[in-house]
């Protein structure tokens, strides 16, 4: 094991990845584990870290356009809509990489995710860098994603060499994945930007069913896979207007928000938002569910959200937490 260092300087960051370190980082959807992506031993040590498969590619971070054209081959006029709507902001866009860009970052495609964060740290980090930065979420694979520094050091504390600690996230889920290397726009990854938003600027954006990619096979783009962002726990999701009530002969956690109808006989209940409203739930969705895994439970109860804006992301972490 390593030692695995938490602090809050921003140029520390960026000097230990100029030196091929693995440093976790906050941006405003949550902690991303940064590694130079042109450094393919750097890169190689995130996916050995999380115990990530090969064909599971990484979204790269950069801190301007001008930066974000040295990524691409090509930025065509679509990408630069979206751009100068979004970014920066919890919008990856999938791209024809550079050759610079490690083969490992993109799973062998020739598409890479792409995206400009919007966390003070984080662009104080990418600046400094001066390279673009490889970096999934901070957490083991396929577990909870990370909101805090703490969350981190959680899952791996010993494995990677440092935490720049930015206190908690704001948007709480992963970036929105639009690829533009297909004929029309196509959502890969439903995220914290919604995708109303995105149609409103470019139009009919095509929503890919995620099921038809092999989870054997690479994938074209993160979170894909048909189990992720789960807890230990057993989770079961109910319908946004359901009953909520526990397992009989079984010690259940509620994971709601709103009004729930019933909550008795839960030994733990996870208030997501008290009137209801996404984006609370959303920056809290992680969190909150971590703190049900850890409660010693036999299931986790959750109620799915309507399916619209946040919603439709919240339900795909629900759906691929809840898979078997």
């Amino acid at each position: 094991m390593r030692e695995t260092i938490l602090f809050d300087n921003a140029l520390v960051a960026a000097e230990m990845l100029r030196r091929g370190q693995l440093v976790a980082f906050p941006t405003e959807t949550v902690y991303g584990l940064g590694a130079d992506a042109t450094n393919s031993d750097s890169v190689a040590g995130i996916f050995e870290s999380k115990q990530r498969p090969s064909f599971d590619p990484l979204i790269v971070h950069v801190a301007d356009m001008a930066a974000a054209q040295q990524v691409v081959v090509d930025f065509p006029e679509l990408a630069r809509k979206l751009a100068a709507e979004f970014w920066p902001g919890p919008l990856t866009l999938v791209l024809p990489k550079q050759r610079h860009i490690s083969d490992l970052v993109t799973a062998g495609l020739p598409g890479v995710g792409l995206r400009i964060p919007n966390h003070p740290l984080a662009i104080e980090v990418l600046k400094a860098v001066g390279r673009p930065v490889a970096a999934p979420s901070a957490n083991p694979f396929g577990g909870i994603s990370p909101t805090t520094a703490r969350h981190v050091l959680d899952g791996l504390g010993g494995k990677i060499d440092g935490v720049l600690d930015g206190g908690p996230c704001g948007v709480g889920l992963e970036s929105t994945v639009v690829s533009l290397t297909t004929d029309q726009p196509t959502l890969l990854r439903p995220g914290g930007l919604p995708v109303e938003d995105i149609e409103a600027v470019i139009g009919p954006v095509h929503r890919a069913v995620s099921d038809v990619f092999q989870d054997d096979a690479a994938q074209p783009a993160p979170g894909m896979l048909s189990r992720h962002y789960a807890p230990n726990t057993i989770l079961q999701t109910i319908a946004p207007d359901d009953t909520a009530l526990p397992v009989k002969n079984k010690l259940c956690g509620l994971l709601t928000y709103g009004q729930f109808p019933c909550g008795q006989g839960f030994e733990h209940i996870e208030q997501l938002s008290t009137s209801g409203d996404l984006r609370t739930c959303a920056a809290n969705f992680f969190a909150r569910l971590r703190s049900l895994d850890s409660a010693n439970l036999d299931v986790i109860i959750a109620r799915s959200f309507p399916a619209k804006g946040l919603g439709i992301a919240l339900n795909d972490r629900l759906h691929r937490a809840a898979s078997t």
